[in-house]
C-alpha cells in the first residue's frame, strides 16, 4: 500500500472516530487510572503521565468491558522495594496481561519473565464455584506448553518493551516487542467464565501505558474490591 493510502486510510479513520465516538476495531485506546480497579498493590499516575507500580504484587482489572485485545509498553525500573515470593516460594520479577478475568480464581495470564527465567508464559486458572482468594488460593492453574516463533528479549532496567495479547474466540496470540512468543488454542475451557482484561506484575517497578481494543456498550463492572490474598 502506498503511503498516499496509508494516510488517507488513517484520515478516515480519525474522522470516524471524532464524529461518531466509536473506536475502529483495529485502534487500541489508552486507559487512564480512573479506569482501572486495582485490587491488590498500588498503581499511580507518575510526575511524567505514566502509570507506576512498585509494589511487590498488583493485580487490576478494568471497570469496563472491552474487546480481547491488550497491549502494555513498559519500561522496567528494576526490582520493587519489596519483595514477595509467589505460593510456589519462587522469587519471580514479571509482568502480564489478565484476559476473561471473572474473578481472582477463574482468568487466563499471559506473563512476561524477568527473573530468574526469561520468557512468556500463559496459564489458564479455573476453579468452578470458587470466586475469592480465600476459595481457590494458588489452585487450578493449567499451565500451557510454550509456542511461538521466538524467544523474547531479555528485560533489563531501563529499558522500554511491549507486550501484547489478542484472545479471538479461544485462539491466543502473544506478542513481545512485535515478535510472536506465544499462539495457541485455550480449548472449550474458556467459554465457562467470561470477564474484563487486566494486569499482574510481580516484584517488579514499571512506568508503563496501557492499551485495550474498543469498550462494550453497557460493560461497566462494578463491585471494585481490595483483595490481600489476590
Amino acid at each position: 500500500m502506498s503511503r498516499r493510502r496509508v494516510a488517507f486510510a488513517f484520515l478516515i479513520a480519525s474522522l470516524f472516530m471524532a464524529t461518531t465516538g466509536v473506536a475502529h476495531p483495529g485502534v487500541l485506546q489508552p486507559v487512564a487510572l480512573r479506569d482501572i480497579c486495582v485490587t491488590n498493590g498500588e498503581i499511580r499516575t507518575g510526575p511524567d503521565g505514566r502509570l507506576q507500580i512498585d509494589s511487590p504484587s498488583s493485580r487490576a482489572v478494568l471497570r469496563f468491558r472491552s474487546q480481547p485485545a491488550v497491549e502494555i509498553r513498559f519500561t522496567y525500573l528494576g526490582s520493587s522495594a519489596k519483595s514477595k515470593p509467589l505460593a510456589s516460594g519462587e522469587l519471580r520479577r514479571q509482568i502480564g496481561i489478565k484476559l476473561r478475568a471473572e474473578n481472582t480464581c477463574n482468568l487466563v495470564y499471559a506473563m512476561w519473565h524477568i527473573e530468574p527465567d526469561s520468557r512468556v508464559s500463559v496459564s489458564i486458572k479455573r476453579n468452578p464455584g470458587m470466586s475469592t482468594h480465600e476459595q481457590c488460593h494458588a489452585g487450578g492453574y493449567i499451565n500451557l506448553q510454550q509456542s511461538g516463533d521466538a524467544a523474547p528479549p531479555k528485560i533489563v532496567a531501563g529499558q522500554t518493551h511491549t507486550l501484547r495479547a489478542e484472545l479471538r474466540g479461544a485462539s491466543l496470540v502473544v506478542s513481545a516487542d512485535g515478535v510472536e512468543a506465544w499462539h495457541g488454542d485455550l480449548g472449550p475451557v474458556i467459554a465457562s467464565f467470561d470477564g474484563p482484561v487486566g494486569l499482574r506484575t510481580d516484584n517488579a517497578s514499571f512506568a508503563f501505558d496501557y492499551f485495550v481494543g474498543p469498550s462494550k456498550p453497557g460493560s461497566a463492572t462494578p463491585d471494585c474490591r481490595q483483595t490481600p490474598g489476590d
